[in-house]
């Protein structure tokens, strides 16, 4: 072989070597990949065997911390990153997973785990429009055990979005079967041919090497057994065209449908299969949802010979399947901290207008502006004094219909004893009640709680504030401030996959925040008011009960 000729292989070799490590993706085979350990905190090791980084718990009663961080990649752009990964023991800690992007002080958090495996598990993170150069990196925060570890086998970062699978690779994108005892997804295809039933050809590859995935009816040994196939959950609100190959024999009334599922567990149909197919057909259509989400098939049978359901090539695009560009809402137009006045909210002119805007600083006697405790904030039965009998009211903006909204706000209540003292209401585009979603769950405290409500409605609604007062021992004042309005749950952290970093109510845990353990004084979470009158909040801050927060002890 010529110089030149092996110059010129040395020279493929280095640029194959370089755009790996530019994608962040790494097997750990040949080496890093360009990933180093942070040395600012424990170093991750490398098992030379399998070809996988750790990083393990000691005995010395101290936890570890482990961060990984990627070579500089270029414009992730739509990217999912991939990573299996294993973390054992009882309490093996947790490992994240951030964005670094350039130029900016902080860590994004993109995904965490905590719980432990007794073999390799697969994590589908999407990345959405990093169009500047970045950085992952990886933490591994180890618990003070000496069984407890955490691994990484492999990084793999490719374009796209997580739920877009061919199932042609091993790690079948993350999607994962729900199993049952009987009747499961199978991978179809390939060196696959134990099924009696006479199975279709791949549609990728359209030949014996090509792989899909199938239930088969010959499995079933009970009626209308079900099984499911689930995607990746998403990391980010998608609306857009999702499109995907199927085929049905369908003998019997078998069942093949699609749905969405959000994280608390919430169905929703997407497409349902109205006839057999003994070909691949290509089915499209329009998912529109307001928090993150995955993709279920679902396939029961009515009988051993019902035949079998196939799926391939799902896809999806950020356009609807007309080709228009999917539309997003921005419920944040209902949003207000009082400031600089009203926003897009209204007083009803026919009962007075009884909600009265106030800026005033907050002391020992009086609660002020929650927002900043400079700026304004709203209050009722504040221009009349302690009047008898008042209905104020206050209306947001018109919202579009079919969404679900997360409604939040902080309230505060002085001397009120009854449940009309504020209210929370749904009223149509013609300012006519639909419903009462919320009213006061807590006696009065004197300082700033917060109330977060779900909705969802089939026509255009507005969110109306009602305090009541029907006679005058009954009635005080109600405030009322920093209202947001956003598409989702309330119920699911983070609706986007950029979680705000450094932000904690102390209520679950410390969210990542470690104890510097070198000084001579502790911060400790805690709940409730302190023992003494004078020397601490009456209570936390997020909600005004005895959920957590955190407090020097010196």
């Amino acid at each position: 072989m010529t110089p030149f000729i092996l110059l010129i292989l040395h020279v493929v070799q280095f640029a194959r070597a370089e755009a790996v490590r530019s994608s962040g993706s790494c097997d750990f085979e040949e080496d890093l990949c360009g990933y180093k350990s942070d040395p600012q905190y424990e170093p991750w090791a490398v098992n030379f065997q399998g070809r996988y980084i750790y990083i393990e718990g000691s005995a010395d009663g101290n936890g570890k911390v482990g961060s990984f961080t990627s070579p500089e990649l270029h414009g992730l752009g739509e990217s999912c990153v991939r990573l299996v990964y294993q973390l054992t023991g009882s309490d093996p800690g947790r490992l994240n997973m951030y964005i670094r992007p350039e130029g900016n002080s902080f860590d994004f958090l993109l995904w965490s785990a905590s719980e432990p495996s007794d073999s390799w598990k697969i994590a589908s993170i999407g990345v959405r429009n990093i169009v500047d150069k970045s950085k992952i990196i990886l933490e591994g925060v180890v618990n003070p055990d000496p069984k407890a570890s955490i691994a990484v086998f492999e990084i793999n970062v490719t374009p796209g979005y997580c739920i877009v699978c061919t199932f042609e690779e091993n790690h079948l994108c993350g999607y994962n079967n729900r199993w049952n005892p009987n009747l499961n997804w199978l991978v179809g295809g390939g060196s696959v041919r134990d099924s009696p039933t006479n199975l279709p050809t791949d549609h990728t590859l359209d030949n014996e090497h090509g792989h899909y995935m199938y239930v088969d009816s010959i499995y079933t040994t009970s009626l209308h057994e079900v099984a499911q196939l689930m995607s990746p959950v998403t990391t980010s609100v998608l609306s857009g065209c999702l499109s995907f190959f199927y085929q049905l024999e369908q003998k019997h009334s078998n069942l093949f449908v699609a749905y969405t599922k959000d994280r608390i567990g919430h169905y929703e149909e997407v497409w349902r299969a109205t006839q057999s197919t003994h070909n691949w057909s290509l089915v499209k259509v329009n998912v529109k949802a307001s928090h993150p989400f995955q993709i279920v098939f679902e396939v029961a049978f009515s009988s051993t010979k019902g035949g079998y359901a196939a799926l391939d090539d799902i896809s999806f695009s950020p356009h609807f399947c007309n080709n228009k560009t999917a539309q997003v809402f921005d419920p944040s137009l209902a949003n207000c901290n009082f400031d600089q006045g009203l926003c897009k909210y209204s007083q009803n002119h026919k009962d007075g207008s009884k909600w009265t805007r106030l800026v005033r600083k907050p002391n020992a006697f009086r609660f002020g502006d929650h927002t900043s405790g400079v700026g304004g904030f709203l209050i009722s039965n504040a221009r009349f004094g302690y009047q008898q009998e008042y209905v104020a009211h206050l209306a947001g903006p018109l919202l579009l219909a079919n969404l679900q909204y997360c409604v939040q706000f902080f309230y505060a209540l002085n001397h009120f004893v009854t449940g009309d003292a504020l209210a929370v209401y749904i009223y149509d585009e013609n300012d006519r009640v639909q419903e009462k979603i919320w009213s006061i769950p807590k006696s009065p405290t004197g300082m700033w709680i917060q109330a977060e409500v779900n909705y969802q409605r089939l026509e255009p609604t507005k969110i109306v504030f009602l305090s009541v007062c029907k006679n005058f021992w009954n009635c005080g004042m109600v405030a009322l401030d920093d209202v947001t309005v956003s598409q989702g749950d309330c119920r699911i952290p983070g609706g986007s996959w950029l979680a705000v970093p450094g932000k904690c109510n102390f209520d679950e845990d410390n969210c990542g925040f470690i104890q510097d353990q070198k000084d001579k004084s502790n911060w400790y979470r805690r709940g409730g008011a302190t023992p003494t009158s004078y020397t601490g909040p009456k209570g936390d801050h997020t909600t005004g009960g005895t959920t957590c927060t955190l407090r020097p002890l010196i």
